[in-house]
């Protein structure tokens, strides 16, 4: 895809879609990303996205669906942590369009770490820190723990999991901001004892829908009420074996 139509597709979906329009930069920033996530793609397992319109509304728009539920001096000069980010989202492409906001990505793999540092120095944007870490041991490092005031998820594990995974990272007055099909209901009714053990309520589910015709997708919103317990997250491989 040329970068003429690329520019097109993506600046009309995301005024369409979130109400926002996408500078020059921004637009050349999200071609480049694109690009070399295509490239390497074929020779290590990044996304099963491949195909450019596929990637332009399954990961640029989606991931950044969120900035429609808030208003951007929400979000400006805050920290948002991005903890299982994979090969980047929905971290990365928040940081393209939020760029007075400071984003940490974190992953297990050193190799999607690599990846998303080439990214980094090829796209031109320092407002992101990339950390190797599992989400374990990170949310009880210090300077991280009890720290941000964001944390998005997309795709990284059930609520019951993904809460211990996330609430200890953020300030009490944060928000987990959780991309879950709209249907999720079960699944946070079987997390509701985890979210509040760690410290969380469940606040709001914003719903949203990216493709027409496709079931719709929501982001759901747990607010930090209170400090989380010393003890969470336990050792690592225990959360996913045994959900609080």
């Amino acid at each position: 895809m040329e970068f003429s139509e690329f520019k097109e597709k993506i600046s009309s979906k995301f005024l369409k879609k979130i109400s926002i329009d996408i500078s020059d930069i921004q637009c050349q920033q999200f071609f480049d990303f694109m690009n070399l996530l295509i490239e390497k793609n074929k020779v290590m397992n990044l996304t099963a996205i491949v195909a450019p319109d596929e990637i332009i509304v399954r990961h640029f728009l989606d991931s950044c669906m969120m900035i429609k539920f808030f208003k951007e001096n929400d979000l400006d000069e805050k920290r948002i942590v991005d903890v299982g980010t994979g090969a980047g989202f929905p971290g990365l492409p928040l940081a393209i369009m939020l760029q007075k906001t400071n984003f940490v990505l974190t992953d297990t793999l050193g190799k999607r770490i690599k990846f998303l540092q080439e990214v980094l120095d090829c796209i031109g944007i320092n407002n992101v820190e990339l950390i190797k870490a599992r989400a374990e041991d990170f949310a009880h490092e210090k300077g991280y723990r009890e720290q941000f005031d964001y944390i998005v998820s997309r795709g990284v594990a059930r609520f019951s999991v993904l809460s211990e995974y996330s609430l200890p990272l953020l300030v009490v007055g944060g928000k987990m901001l959780a991309y879950k099909m709209n249907d999720c209901g079960e699944e946070l009714k079987e997390g509701t004892k985890a979210i509040n053990v760690l410290g969380g309520m469940f606040h709001v589910k914003h719903p949203y829908g990216i493709i027409d015709g496709e079931p719709e997708r929501c982001i759901v919103e747990i607010d930090k009420v209170k400090t989380t317990p010393n003890k969470y997250p336990r050792k690592a491989g225990i959360p996913s074996k045994e959900p609080l």
